[in-house]
């Protein structure tokens, strides 16, 4: 490439830049919503050249996340897990810190309620008030355990300069290991044929009320709805949510006002620990009811990077972000059971939306931080 080349692409690149690093959250969920369709219409027409109908596989996937109540409520459960993981992902992102481990604190969280309820059911009476008791302990363990498997990153960045993407992922592959041999082995049930730990006990678990559904709850989706809206006013109007995004962005000017931006980056991703840890809880205790190998849990951590990004790492944002995704999820299992449509091309439909809504934001993320573009917003 000749210099003139070389520099007419990089002026290119520093126009995209400064214009993505400009863009309202209303233009960057636009430009996600964007990506999204054309992702879909791309992946619509590799069916066609692949011999399948396009238009009866879109009616599939339409089917698949609204077309009964049955679908509808699968796609609510899968949206309930991806709201509040996608929230976890975003407080971070907000912050200016890269918690790529969403999925071992997600893991880490559930894994530590279903032991905190099975051991502490052997001291609370059983009815419905000790299964409120249980649950309620339980969660809180499972939150307490999320926030600490977050915070650790958190200490390694602030006090030791590590940088938190590589941290974070190896903690998701500790925690999927680990956890995985303590299911298998020291808290394994030995009745059982799979590899699981001991059931939870007949008390626990929530309603089920509007969805005659064993794995959906309204109540889970009021917990979704109500850390939301708690996320969406703490970082918009309280002095901590603004010292957070302060120190992950503007870190002289925060320790000027006197911020401590190291404590900030560690309470930054305790928090966002937390909020996975619950995800973990609500997710054992909503739809499981054991722990198994999570290695096969599903990656709701992961893609919750997606659905943040999709957002524009907005807390409110997230909301019709984590219900595409869930709606994505149930429409995949349909389309497999009531369809000659291989896997293969389903799982690279949800790849491509994948692929095509985090490009804009990550490009967004790295042109802020290595200053291409100029200094965004």
């Amino acid at each position: 490439m000749s210099g003139a080349d070389s520099g007419r692409a990089r002026a290119a690149l520093e126009a995209a830049a400064n214009r993505l690093l400009r863009a309202s959250v209303l233009e960057r969920v636009g430009i996600g919503i964007a990506s999204t369709a054309t992702a879909l219409l791309i992946g619509l027409a590799i069916a066609a050249v692949a011999g399948y109908d396009p238009v009866r596989f879109a009616g599939q996937l339409l089917a698949g996340a609204f077309g009964s109540e049955r679908a509808i409520a699968r796609t609510l459960r899968g949206t309930t897990l991806f709201v509040l993981t996608g929230v976890a992902v975003a407080v971070a992102f907000r912050a200016g810190v890269f918690n790529i481990g969403v999925q071992g604190q997600f893991v880490v969280g559930g894994f530590t309620t279903v032991v905190a309820i099975i051991w502490l059911a052997n001291f609370i009476p059983t009815g419905a008030l000790g299964g409120v008791v249980l649950m309620l302990a339980g969660s809180l363990a499972g939150v307490v355990a999320g926030g600490l498997y977050g915070a650790l990153p958190g200490v390694m960045k602030a006090y030791g300069d590590a940088n938190e993407i590589i941290t974070t992922i190896m903690l998701n592959f500790i925690a999927t290991g680990f956890v995985g041999w303590l299911v298998a082995g020291p808290f394994g049930d030995p009745e059982a044929t799979a590899t699981r730990t001991r059931r939870l006990p007949e008390s626990v678990g929530l309603p089920r009320v509007v969805f005659d559904d064993p794995n959906l709850s309204i109540v889970g989706l009021v917990v979704m709805v109500a850390v939301v809206a708690l996320v969406a006013v703490l970082m918009a109007r309280t002095r901590f949510g603004y010292d957070m995004v302060t120190s992950g962005y503007q870190n002289t000017a925060a320790t000027y006002s006197g911020v401590d931006a190291k404590r900030m980056i560690i309470a930054t991703m305790t928090l966002s620990g937390m909020i996975a840890g619950l995800t973990g809880a609500l997710f054992v205790i909503m739809i499981q009811g054991y722990y198994t190998d999570p290695s096969g849990i599903g990656n709701y951590g992961f893609d919750a990077i997606a659905v943040s990004l999709l957002a524009a790492n907005n807390p409110l944002g997230v909301l019709p972000a984590g219900l595409l995704f869930g709606g994505l999820e149930s429409a995949g299992s349909h389309v497999q059971i009531n369809s000659d449509v291989p896997v293969q091309l389903i799982d690279g439909i949800v790849g491509l939306v994948v692929l095509f809504v985090a490009a804009p934001e990550l490009f967004r993320m790295i042109a802020a931080r290595t200053g291409l573009g100029g200094e965004g917003k």
